[in-house]
């Protein structure tokens, strides 16, 4: 984008000076006209004495219409770069509203880029608030779970402990003399 403006801005300054151009040459024509037409004014009211009749009449009335034909092709002269110079204006405010457009547009693209980290850190922060939450779920029932765990391993540990004793069968005892068995003779 960048480089396209860079090819326009060249262009419009060739076209400014082709603009500048055609108006000094416009300012000439203009000068030319003025200078024909005084010429015009002196020779139809001032040598009009000088010259016999008869010659003065057909060599005024040729140089009339050179005049004339003259005046006529720098009229046509001037309309044409009046009009070639009303294009290259048109043209010219065209190009310096598309140079405005891209440079706002570049300008808006720079913002943009300029705050695409900001919003990706912001969208990850609230894609992973969820996330957060869920870890600090599953760890909090980790936690339960594990004191649960230790509850009951202590719980078996001290049955355990009380169990593990030898179940010995408890005989009633009898009023007399106990008798257990020997194993002298064995």
């Amino acid at each position: 984008m960048t480089q396209s403006v860079s090819v326009e801005i060249p262009h419009i300054q060739q076209l400014q000076s082709e603009v500048v151009r055609l108006q000094e040459e416009l300012q000439m024509r203009d000068q030319l006209v003025q200078q024909l037409s005084q010429e015009l004014f002196r020779l139809v009211k001032g040598n009009a004495n000088a010259i016999p009749a008869e010659i003065d009449s057909d060599r005024h009335l040729a140089e009339m219409r050179a005049l004339r034909e003259q005046l006529q092709n720098v009229e046509q002269q001037v309309t044409f770069y009046q009009q070639q110079i009303a294009d290259r204006d048109a043209e010219i405010y065209q190009l310096r509203q598309s140079v405005q457009e891209l440079t706002d547009r570049s300008r808006m693209l720079e913002q943009v880029v300029q705050e695409l980290p900001k919003i990706y850190k912001q969208k990850f922060a609230e894609r992973m608030a969820p996330v957060r939450e869920k870890v600090a779920l599953v760890q909090r029932e980790n936690r339960q779970l594990h004191a649960e765990l230790q509850s009951v391993s202590y719980r078996l540990a001290v049955r355990n402990r009380r169990t593990s004793q030898l179940d010995l069968p408890s005989f009633p005892r009898s009023e007399g003399e106990a008798s257990l068995p020997s194993f002298e003779n064995a």
